[in-house]
C-alpha cells in the first residue's frame, strides 16, 4: 500500500448513525477512516493529513460549508465532498467556488466512493 493509500478519509458528521454508516463502507473497501462529530472537534485535533475530508453540511455551531470556507481561506487544498439533505442552488454555487463536490443525502455509495477515488487519484498527480 502507498503512502497516498494509508492516508485516512476523514469524515465530519454530528450524527453518530451517517459517521457509523461511512465508516462501515469505506473501510469494507479498505480505506482508513477518521470520524468526528462535529467542525470544531475536527479543527481541536490539530493538523492533518488526510486524504479528502467528507462534511455534513447541517451541522450545530459550524456547518460543513463553513468548516470548508475556513479550511479552504486557510490555505488547505484537500478535496471535499458536502452531503447535505437540502441542496439550494445557492449552496451548490458556493460549493463550486470552492471546487467541493456536493451529493444529496441519503448519499449512494458509488457517488462516496467515486469522490474518494478521484481524490486519491488527484493526489497521486501532486
Amino acid at each position: 500500500m502507498t503512502e497516498i493509500e494509508r492516508r485516512a478519509i476523514g469524515i465530519v458528521d454530528d450524527d453518530q448513525a451517517v459517521r457509523d454508516s461511512l465508516r462501515f463502507l469505506l473501510e469494507v473497501v479498505e480505506h482508513p477512516v477518521e470520524t468526528f462529530a462535529s467542525a470544531a472537534e475536527f479543527l481541536a485535533a490539530g493538523p492533518h493529513d488526510l486524504a479528502c475530508l467528507i462534511l455534513d453540511h447541517h451541522m450545530p455551531r459550524m456547518t460543513g460549508m463553513q468548516l470548508a470556507e475556513k479550511l479552504h481561506s486557510d490555505g488547505s487544498s484537500i478535496p471535499i465532498l458536502l452531503i447535505t439533505g437540502l441542496p439550494t442552488p445557492a449552496l451548490a454555487a458556493r460549493a463550486g467556488q470552492l471546487d467541493i463536490r456536493v451529493l444529496e443525502k441519503p448519499t449512494d455509495e458509488e457517488g462516496v466512493l467515486h469522490f474518494i477515488n478521484a481524490a486519491r487519484s488527484r493526489d497521486h498527480r501532486h
